[in-house]
């Protein structure tokens, strides 16, 4: 089981690197490694279970943060809209193609890997299409596919894949952002009426 003692932090060298692509098929101990980021993450979100391992909420992980300088990344999250739970394990993750408009988390961004709040924006492009590999931990296969992310999911990809390409979130900050429009999130309660 992964805790935050297995996450490495901002300063470490493998954050610093760009990681190597993964040689496919998946051996098994990647595949296990894929689980671990999976299953963290889902635990992170879980009040009880976050408070009990100690773990930080997280959304997204990226191999290089487990000290791993391999191109894999989880994520597990509901879209901004709290409609559709969002679960992947990409390997070999690369961005194809994107908007030009861009896009922003209010409030910033955070990372498991900084132990600090960062004042500032971070643009990201607000639609990108992904191909990848995506590994089905029920049915142990792995396809490639081609995915289009959007909003804040498109945030949280590409800040993971950041992570892969050796850049942190805090390399992109800015202090404003002129006409570019934030992600907005509907509340509990709006996605509950609709």
């Amino acid at each position: 089981m992964l805790t935050m003692k297995d996450i490495i932090r901002e300063g470490h060298p493998t954050l610093e690197r760009k990681a190597k692509e993964i040689q496919l098929p998946l051996d098994e101990k990647t595949k296990e490694t894929l689980k671990d980021m999976r299953t963290f993450l889902i635990q992170s979100q879980d009040p009880e279970l976050s408070e009990k391992y100690q773990l930080r909420p997280g959304v997204g992980l990226a191999a290089p943060q487990i000290n791993l300088p391999i191109r894999m990344l989880a994520i597990y999250t509901e879209d901004e809209n709290f409609e559709t739970l969002h679960d992947y394990l990409m390997v070999n993750p690369r961005i194809v193609s994107h908007s030009e408009l861009k896009t922003y988390m209010p409030g910033g961004e955070g990372c498991l890997s900084v132990d600090r709040d960062v004042e500032g924006l971070v643009p990201r492009h607000k639609k990108v299409t992904v191909k990848t590999h995506l590994y089905d931990v029920e049915t142990d296969t792995l396809k490639e596919v081609t995915l289009r992310l959007k909003g804040f999911l498109s945030i949280v990809f590409q800040h993971e894949l950041d992570h892969l390409n050796g850049i942190m979130f805090y390399d992109k900050v800015k202090p404003t952002l002129e006409g570019v429009t934030p992600v907005k999130f509907k509340t509990i309660e709006e996605s509950e009426e609709a």
